[in-house]
């Protein structure tokens, strides 16, 4: 028969020995785990995305409609001022079209571009312009603001999730505060 004390001491022997094996199982999972994604300069994702507002912009003064559709990312949400959210290519394709319409010319260029501390999400804070030719009258001109979320994809482009912009103008019969 064991006395406590020497009880005692085979449960601190057990449990060191449990701690031990179980610091050594830790040590080789995490050995063992896929490496972690390289950091990513959250400076190159404004750059990067930068560029492709930038070239975006020319593809829509272009008329290039499939490339224009391009820069979404397949979830992606548009929020087109005066119109309802959209949420599938099939909408966004009938809206672009007409904002891509032959007597129209629309640009935009970033003014703010800012990253997510991981990199891999970037918002782009901008203005736009749009001329558009109405019947035989004067060309009407729109400016007004946009604001876009990218997110690199696993691929390693750049798509655009979300995107909405509006008018700084009011709308014809609307009384400014």
């Amino acid at each position: 028969m064991k006395t406590g004390c020497e009880r005692g001491h085979l449960s601190k022997a057990i449990w060191g020995a449990t701690v031990c094996g179980c610091f050594a199982v830790l040590l080789v999972a995490s050995g063992c785990q896929k490496a972690s994604a390289p950091a990513v300069d959250p400076k190159a994702s404004e750059q990067a995305v930068k560029d492709a507002d930038v070239a975006w912009s020319k593809a829509a003064e272009g008329h290039d409609l499939i490339n224009v559709l391009a820069y979404y990312a397949g979830d992606a949400v548009v929020m087109p001022a005066h119109e309802a959210m959209l949420t599938n290519k099939a909408d966004m394709l009938k809206s672009w079209t007409a904002l891509l319409d032959k007597n129209n010319s629309i640009s935009w260029k970033p003014v703010w571009v800012e990253s997510a501390k991981s990199g891999d999400l970037v918002y782009v804070v901008g203005t736009y312009m749009r001329t558009m030719k109405v019947g035989k009258g004067k060309p009407v001109t729109d400016r007004g603001k946009y604001l876009e979320v990218w997110k690199k994809q696993d691929d390693g482009t750049w798509k655009v999730e979300a995107d909405t912009w509006n008018s700084d103008l009011a709308l014809p019969g609307a009384k400014r505060s």
